[in-house]
Parts: structure tokens; C-alpha cells; sequence
């Protein structure tokens, strides 16, 4: 059987001005990264601003298993499908992270013969867009300590310093350290910490920006602690601001790139959806919506991660009217909530089926085939999906391209063109903060309720003081359950979310809580991907994880 690197080997890239040219942009106006890769300058959107927009496509999942359903792959397959049947097809994905692709979880490319390519350029370096954030991020880091140590004129209380720095690997030993020691040049002494370049707020105000102005003004807003009489300090104090913006000159620039079957592929921002919004960026989804028929984007993991945020976040801030939402299911995810059962299983991507259901987007449900599926289990769900009234297609884009998920974009296109879509909110962003997230526990989650750290009730309390309760609310949970607690499969019932930590990023416009174990420095697995690794005489790469 070929690996992925080898499938894609096998198939012919066109440039990327080429691929842009089916969608009416001149190749002369765009920013070229090499042959296969190309930066979209904004002034393609500004220029389209008179276009109708397209169809909105998300794909999200049902809870998925340790090595993911393959949401990526079934989100590329469709894309191609799309252009076979004739339309003007652009899918939209965030940029991966080096995190988990050295971690556990490899690549965010697709799989088999649903591929983005220039894979490996992709998965790694890219156009340098994480490390815009990473350094951008760190700027405004690195000037909080400067001015501790000439005089801190703002009488920045060092305890509460709440911006840390980022980078863009998983190395738990950073999570929790002291900085500045060494002596009075160095600095003071203070405890700090690192989060993975894709939790950070400067990633999350690069995701959500409507423009490049707007972009300013969120980093001007950024809270970096708070000052020995308990007021707010800000980025634009710090006067970080414009020097930030210069360092995101480039990174705003949405990256192009395109499938194995040559359809174009906007990747920018990468944003989790278990510690983050999960979506790619605005700017992107914006763009494509000018430019396409149809924008197939992706919201991380379940519908209780990244589609909610897409949903709530994403949509409230941009404007965004979707107008179906794909939910990817897989017997091997459908076994594991049941138990070994299928129709045990089913229960669980009922709930999803549902959670998509309270934003008014209709669901079609992908159903991602595997080498060892059978014919009798694959029916088995369908048959679950037609008795919820859902539509159900069976997709095989790994083996077959779009020739394998062409049944499931008529699906989508039948759904689309009913107009049947009218998105409606979770939440008011009227309801206070802990009204906002004992919604979403309850509604999307299936809790019976909401249990709240003495730090997070304080947290709360600083937050709505500040001004700031009328923000939407971002929940950092783990992926594996619908409940924070990673071990309990299907649809658990009469369990509590506990909120440990609440952050206030106001800089993007968001409330984050943290639930649950999780953070926002992943470590690396026991044996992790970048152990498996291999490299020929001539340092080209002969195996990725």
C-alpha cells in the first residue's frame, strides 16, 4: 500500500497561478512563494467586495477517536467533488501546527488521494506564518519585561503579568517556569510560561480580524496583566501595537495552494479548536466566499468544539450566513462510543446531529469509509441517519478523489439550494458570562450543570468589572468526550464541566475557559511522530508518521 508522501508524488502540480486563474485572479497579482504556494494579497477582497457571496459549507464530526475520522480528508474529497460536478470550489482549512505534527496526530493535509499539496511545505514552515504570530506575540512579551526593568512607569504588578510567551512545539517543560534570573542585568526574576503559538491571542485576533485596521485595534486591546492598583494594562500602553502589525505585514496575506486535483486551497491561521476558535481565518473564508461558488471550510474536531465556536464566534463576528454543515462519521468512532455496538454508538452522533440543529444549519452526514469497513455496517448507518431525517452519504475520497465523495456534494448542493439554513445563536451575548457557559455546557455538552474554581469565580468577577461580560465565550476542553473528561464515550449523562482557569483576551474579543485537564502547552507522547521520521543521503524525506 503507498503512503500518503507517495500517492502524492504521483500527481502532477500545475502552478498555483494557474489554479487561481479558474477562479478569475490574475497570476501576475498574487505573491508567489515558490512554484506550487502563493500569497493572496487583501486587495483581491476589496476589489470583489461587489460579488455575491457563494455557499458556505462547514465540516465538523462526531466525537472522534484518538487518531482523528478523517474530517480533513473528507473536507478536500468534497472540495474536488464540487469542481467535478461543475462548480467553482474553494475549500478553506487552518494551517498546521508543528505541534502535533512532531507530536502524536502527524499532518493536517488530508490522506490518501484527498491531499493538499505541496504536503510537506505545508505541515512544516509553510510561508511563515506561525512564526509572524510567534514573533509578533513575543514582541509585545519581550517589551512587558523592558519596561519592568526601565522604571515601570505603569507600575505593572510582575504577579499579575498574564501574557505569556508562545511557540510553536509541544514542550510541556515550558508550561510553568521563572524567567529573568541571573542577576539585575537580566531583569527581575518573575514566575511565566509558554503556550503553543496556536492558543495565543495574537493567533485568535489574526482569525478574527475583519480588516487590517481592525487587526490594530484588537492587538492595541490586548490586556497583558493588570497594574498594583488592579487596573487593566494594555498592549497600546506598551505602545507594542504598531510594530506587531509591521511583523503581521505579510502573515495577513491568506496563503493559496491547491488539492491533488488541482482545487485551490486557501490555508491561513491555525487556531485549536480544543484551547482556541478552531477556524481558519476570516480573511480566508471572506475571500473565498468572493471568489467561489461553493467555500468548503472545517471547524476542528466535534460539533461541540469547533463547530459551536464556528458557529457562535466566527459567524457573530464576521457576518457569516452558512448555509449546510457536513458532520463526518466513522464505524470506528460510532464502535468506540458504543461500546463495539454501531447502534449504541449511533447515540452519539444523534447528539451531533442535534447540536448542529440548534444554530437552524441543516446537516448532512459524511460517512468517512475504511479499508475494513463492511457493506452491512456502512448501511447500518445510513439506515440510523434516514430514520433521524438526516441526509447520509458515504465518502471514499481517500481511495477515489472526488470520484468517492461525488454522492456526498449532491448531497450538499441538494441541502444548499433548499435555502433551508437560517443561523440563530446559542447565546445572547447579553446573558452574563456564567449564563453564557452553563449554556453551552448544558445545550451542547449534555451536562446537568457548570462548577466553578474559586480563581475562575474571580476571574468572572475582574472580567464583568472590567466591561467585558458582553464577550462570547470559548471553552477549552478536551476533544475526546462531549463531557471535560476525556474517558467518558457516547452521550454521558448527569456529569458536570468544571472550569478551572478563565482567561479574558480582549484583544480578540473572547472569554476563555479552561475545563477539564486541559492546556494550552501541549507535551510530546511517549513515542512521538518526529521519532519516526526518516531521511535519505541527500536529506530528502522518505517517511513522515
Amino acid at each position: 500500500m503507498k503512503t500518503n508522501l507517495e500517492i502524492e508524488q504521483g500527481f502532477e502540480k500545475l502552478p498555483i497561478g494557474d489554479v487561481m486563474a479558474t477562479l478569475g485572479v490574475d497570476p501576475d497579482s498574487i505573491n508567489l512563494h515558490g512554484k506550487y504556494i502563493a500569497k493572496l494579497p487583501l486587495s483581491i477582497l476589496r476589489e470583489r467586495a461587489g460579488h455575491p457571496d457563494g455557499k458556505l459549507v462547514l465540516v465538523t464530526a462526531i466525537t472522534p477517536t484518538r487518531s482523528g475520522e478523517g474530517k480533513t480528508t473528507v473536507a478536500i474529497g468534497l472540495s474536488d467533488a464540487l469542481t467535478r460536478l461543475g462548480e467553482k470550489a474553494v475549500l478553506c482549512i487552518r494551517e498546521p501546527s508543528l505541534g502535533p505534527y512532531f507530536g502524536m496526530k502527524g499532518g493536517a493535509t488530508g490522506g490518501g488521494c484527498a491531499q493538499v499539496t505541496p504536503a510537506e511545505d505545508i505541515n512544516l514552515h509553510f510561508t511563515g506564518d506561525m512564526y509572524g504570530v510567534s514573533k509578533a506575540n513575543n514582541l509585545l512579551a519581550s517589551m512587558i519585561d523592558n519596561h519592568l526593568y526601565f522604571g515601570n512607569v505603569l507600575q505593572i504588578d510582575s504577579r499579575r503579568v498574564t501574557f505569556k510567551r508562545v511557540i510553536d512545539l509541544n514542550d510541556r517543560a515550558l508550561r510553568d517556569i521563572i524567567i529573568g534570573l541571573g542577576g539585575t542585568s537580566n531583569g527581575f526574576p518573575r514566575r511565566d510560561g509558554f503556550d503553543i503559538t496556536p492558543a495565543s491571542e495574537v493567533m485568535t485576533i489574526l482569525s478574527l480580524a475583519l480588516d487590517p485596521a481592525d487587526l490594530h485595534e484588537r492587538l492595541k486591546r490586548i490586556i497583558i496583566g493588570y497594574s498594583y492598583q488592579g487596573e487593566a494594562v494594555t498592549c497600546a500602553q506598551l505602545k507594542a501595537d504598531a510594530a506587531m502589525v509591521i511583523l503581521l505585514r505579510d502573515t495577513i496575506q491568506p496563503n493559496v495552494v491547491q488539492t491533488l486535483e488541482h482545487t485551490p486551497v486557501i490555508i491561513h491561521g491555525g487556531a485549536f479548536a480544543n484551547i482556541a476558535h478552531g477556524c481558519n481565518t476570516l480573511f480566508a473564508t471572506k475571500m473565498a466566499l468572493k471568489l467561489a461558488d461553493y467555500t468548503v471550510t472545517e471547524a476542528g474536531f466535534g460539533s461541540d468544539l469547533g463547530a459551536e465556536k464556528f458557529f457562535d464566534i466566527k459567524c457573530r463576528v464576521g457576518g457569516l450566513k452558512p448555509n449546510v454543515a457536513v458532520i463526518v462519521a466513522t464505524v470506528r468512532a460510532l464502535k468506540h462510543h458504543g461500546d463495539g455496538s454501531l447502534e449504541a454508538g449511533f447515540t452519539n452522533l444523534a447528539k451531533h446531529i442535534e447540536n448542529v440543529r440548534c444554530f437552524g444549519v441543516p446537516p448532512v452526514v459524511a460517512i468517512n469509509r475504511f479499508a475494513d469497513n463492511t457493506d452491512d455496517e456502512l448501511r447500518a448507518i445510513e439506515h440510523c441517519c434516514r430514520a433521524a431525517g438526516v441526509p447520509v452519504a458515504v465518502c471514499d475520497a481517500f481511495n477515489q478523489g472526488s470520484a468517492g465523495a461525488e454522492e456526498l456534494a449532491r448531497e450538499v448542493m441538494k441541502v444548499a439550494g433548499e435555502g433551508s439554513s437560517s443561523l440563530r445563536f446559542l447565546y445572547p451575548l447579553k446573558l452574563s458570562i456564567r449564563e453564557k457557559m452553563e449554556t453551552i455546557a448544558t445545550k451542547m455538552y449534555g451536562a446537568a450543570g457548570v462548577e466553578y474554581d474559586r480563581k475562575a469565580l474571580a476571574s468572572i468577577d475582574q472580567i464583568e468589572k472590567l466591561g467585558f461580560g458582553n464577550l462570547p465565550v470559548c471553552v477549552a476542553k478536551t476533544p475526546a468526550s462531549l463531557s471535560d473528561t476525556p474517558g467518558l464515550k457516547g452521550v454521558p449523562k448527569g456529569f458536570t464541566v468544571r472550569v478551572n482557569e478563565v482567561r479574558l483576551s480582549a484583544g480578540a474579543g473572547l472569554i476563555v475557559m479552561l475545563c477539564g485537564s486541559i492546556v494550552t502547552m501541549p507535551g510530546l507522547p511517549r513515542v512521538s511522530a518526529a521519532e519516526l521520521m526518516q531521511v535519505d543521503s541527500d536529506g530528502q524525506t522518505t517517511t513522515l508518521a
